[in-house]
Order: structure tokens, then sequence, then C-alpha cells
């Protein structure tokens, strides 16, 4: 090749190379615009690991975007209730909500199934079925319902049983009990309990005063910011109604049809690992506050296997009836049961034998 045929030719390789960056610039910034959400969390700021898995969420999606997909976080009340968050998120007055779903079993018992009911799964129970046991499916068939998609977005595993002014060992010491729960009030009813109904901020002053005789809120590390071990010493577990609570990043359907399939996909993905996030900080920081609310007068008391098997009996029965009156509640409780046997199968073979060895050690101070 001549030099000046050589130079021509490199000069339009260089021009075209250039041309094909130019080009790509706007397709780039148009897979990725600037997007501005507002996130109405269910939780108060006080409850630091529930409420900062809306914290986490924004942070993760912001990251990835270098800031172009910004959500910003509102606690409890700041902007909507708590408890009309689904309502705001399905008329578009904000497009993202972090809740947990059992708190709007008003508006169909179907809403508690995907959060936590007594005997549901445990955690890892839960995060199976909805990843790979057809769960994501037939939520967001259901939140569809309501112009919503909904994601997984924290669990703070299996609940504490709560506290209680005096020891509860037979179904006989439940009759008349007045016990702050939530959704299990129903099933409790069965076993002689009167549920009530308080914010976290009035439990304190109800057991004290004795206008309620239990209550039961999360687990060690959140309780103990309570001080219940003062006026409620016997810490019971566990909290059969809470095995795996699983919390929900709730979006506007709408909103999310909007965007771009990368942040779409990011969400979802997003959704998981806060859901990681905040299961591992609990398991990190529970150990800790339990030893605390020990050392403060706590004394931790298992639910006896009369309790249990009574309120596992109690819970059946309320669900048998329950089938009948939501055809979505069925279709969901029938998946996550007909996957509860097979997982229980699997956990007790080694999982079980595992944990139980090393619980064994620890017992022993071996450790």
């Amino acid at each position: 090749m001549k030099r000046r045929e050589f130079f021509k030719s490199a000069t339009a390789i260089t021009a075209s190379a250039a041309a094909a960056t130019t080009l790509a610039a706007p397709a780039l910034a148009q897979s990725n615009p600037k997007v501005s959400w507002r996130l109405a969390s269910s939780f108060p700021k006080g409850l630091d690991t529930i409420y900062g898995g809306g914290e986490t969420l924004a942070k993760y999606v912001s990251e990835a975007t270098d800031g172009n997909f910004t959500i910003d976080v509102f606690a409890a009340g700041e902007i909507v209730p708590p408890f009309e968050v689904v309502d705001a998120v399905s008329a578009g007055t904000v497009e993202l909500a972090h809740t947990v779903g059992y708190y709007f079993s008003g508006k169909d018992v179907a809403w508690a199934a995907l959060s936590a009911i007594p005997f549901s799964l445990n955690a890892r129970g839960m995060s199976a079925w909805y990843y790979h046991g057809g769960g994501l499916d037939l939520t967001n068939e259901f939140f569809a319902g309501y112009n919503i998609v909904g994601f997984p977005c924290g669990n703070t595993a299996a609940q504490m049983g709560g506290w209680f002014r005096k020891e509860i060992n037979t179904i006989a010491d439940l009759q008349g009990l007045k016990m702050r729960v939530g959704f299990a009030g129903a099933i409790m009813t069965k076993l002689g309990v009167i549920p009530q109904t308080l914010p976290g901020g009035e439990i304190y002053n109800a057991l004290e005063k004795g206008t309620i005789d239990a209550a039961e809120w999360v687990g060690p590390y959140d309780d103990e910011k309570l001080g219940f071990q003062k006026v409620a010493p016997y810490y019971y577990y566990p909290g059969w109604w809470e095995g795996g609570p699983t919390v929900h990043a709730l979006i506007n359907r709408d909103k999310f049809n909007e965007l771009p399939p990368a942040y779409q996909s990011l969400l979802k993905t997003a959704a998981q690992a806060t859901s990681n996030d905040m299961l591992a900080k609990y398991d990190y920081v529970n150990p800790t506050a339990l030893k605390k609310l020990v050392a403060a007068g706590a004394q931790l008391r298992p639910f006896s296997p009369e309790i249990m098997e009574a309120s596992f009996k109690a819970a059946n029965e309320t669900y048998a009836e329950l089938e009948t009156s939501s055809p979505a509640f069925k279709k969901i409780w029938d998946s996550i049961k007909a996957f509860r046997k097979d997982y229980y199968l699997w956990t007790q073979v080694a999982e079980l034998n595992y944990d139980a060895f090393l619980q064994a050690q620890q017992r022993n101070n071996a450790l």
C-alpha cells in the first residue's frame, strides 16, 4: 500500500470510530435516564434495621446507576400514614412503598400469606418459595389487582413469642389473657386470648399499668430498645406466627412499566440484595441484644409443646375457614403448603443436625 493511501485509510477508520462513539453516547444516556422516586415506609426510623431496608434499597439503586436513579425514603407518617401506603402506591401518589403485607389483611387475607402467617415457612423457605417455587408469579398476579408490582425486600427471620407479665405453661393460662398481637390474634382467640391492637409506642405503658398482660414485638434487637423486661419479664419463644416475615417493596405498576428494562431488573435485584442484608444484620445484632436482655432481667421461656400443638391446630382450622372466603389466599397458601412439606423434609436431615450439634457445643461452652 502506498504511503498516501495508508494515511487516507487510517483517517477514515479514525473518523468512523469517532462517529460510532458519538452515536453510542446518546443511546447510553437514554438507557440510563434520570429518575427520581419517593418511597413511603410503614416503619419508624427508630426501627433502624427494618426501616433501614428502604435506605439500603435506595443506596443500591443509586450506586448502580451513578446517581441517575434516586429514591428518597420517608419514614412512617412523614408523607403517608403507615397503614395507607398500599393505597398511595396503587394511586401513584408515591412510586414505591416498603412495608409488610399482613398490615393489609383487612383488604384480603392473601396479603398476610405473602408476608407471614402462623406456621408458614421460615426466612430461607420463603426466599426459596419466592424465587424458585413460583411465589413471585403468584404474588404479582395478586398485586396486579392493586396496580402494583412487588418484590421481597427484607426479612427478620423467626421472631420471638413476646413478653408476658406471668408464666404461661398450659392452655388454661391463656384464658382471658389480654395480648397485643397482630394477624395471629384471630387464631389466638381460639385459645382464649383477647387480642389487643396497640402501636409500638404505647405497649410499655400498657404492660406497666396492666392494661394488657402480654405483647409481641419483633425480636431481641428491636425489643431491647423498648425495655419490656422491666414490666413483663417472661420472654417467650418462638414467635410461631412469624417464622419468616417477608417485607416487600411495592411499586406502582404504571411507573414500573415506564422504566427501562435495565432499571426494572435492577429494582428486583436490589430488593433481593436488601433482603439478604436485613436478614444478615438481624443475625448479627440479635445475639448481643439477647444477652443484654437476659442480663437486665429477661427470663427466657419456651412455649410448651401443649401450647404449640394447640396453636398449630387452631391455625389450620382458621385457614380452612379463610380458604372459603378468599380464593387468592387459597391459591397462595396451597402453593406454600405444597413446598413447606418437602422443605422441612430436607432441612431436618442436614441443616437441623448440623445446627443441633453446634448448639450443644455452645451450651457446653466448647465453641
